[in-house]
């Protein structure tokens, strides 16, 4: 998702105040050293602009920060009870059989034990098969290996997150 002028919904972004531009890009990212580098970076003259420093400030949190990111996302078939956002984002396990859902549950718990935080995958598109195969792979990594992978997946729903927040009219 890419654009090079300046939409409706960026510019109605730019125009926030900044409490409401901090609780908006809060919702996309729970991570405040993240939300404080963005908003500070207001106005944005293209939503790739938005994007590029949405990817710069991801590369640059510490594991602090990242794991203050991570702790705004619900485990994989589990999502935030009344938040559209997190079963529209975790669809691809919504239908899943129950067994497929048993298997991640138990799957999302040994990663935790093993990582000390929620599996964290861009779920969009993705089908339930596919994000049980993803943590099955993962779940050898070291943990440095694995906190890269989280970073890179963080810096991928955020921009599915910020389009949608710049792109709604």
């Amino acid at each position: 998702m890419t654009s090079t002028s300046a939409s409706p919904g960026l510019a109605r972004f730019n125009a926030l105040e900044e409490h409401a531009a901090y609780a908006a890009l809060h919702e996309a990212c729970a991570s405040a050293t993240w939300v404080k580098r963005l908003q500070a970076a207001r106005p944005y003259a293209t939503a790739d602009d938005l994007f590029t420093a949405s990817d710069a400030a991801m590369a640059e949190l510490t594991t602090a920060d990242l794991e203050e990111a991570m702790a705004g996302h619900p485990p994989i078939g589990r999502p935030k009870e009344g938040d559209p956002t997190s079963a529209r984002e975790q669809a691809g396990m919504a239908g899943a059989a129950e067994d497929l859902k048993a298997d991640m549950l138990e799957l999302n718990l040994a990663y935790q034990d093993r990582f000390g935080h929620v599996f964290l995958i861009c779920a969009t598109g993705r089908t339930g098969e596919q994000m049980r195969d993803a943590v099955k792979e993962r779940i050898g990594n070291s943990p440095e290996q694995e906190r890269e992978i989280v970073r890179t997946e963080l810096g991928k729903i955020n921009r599915i997150r910020l389009a949608r927040l710049v792109e709604e009219d």
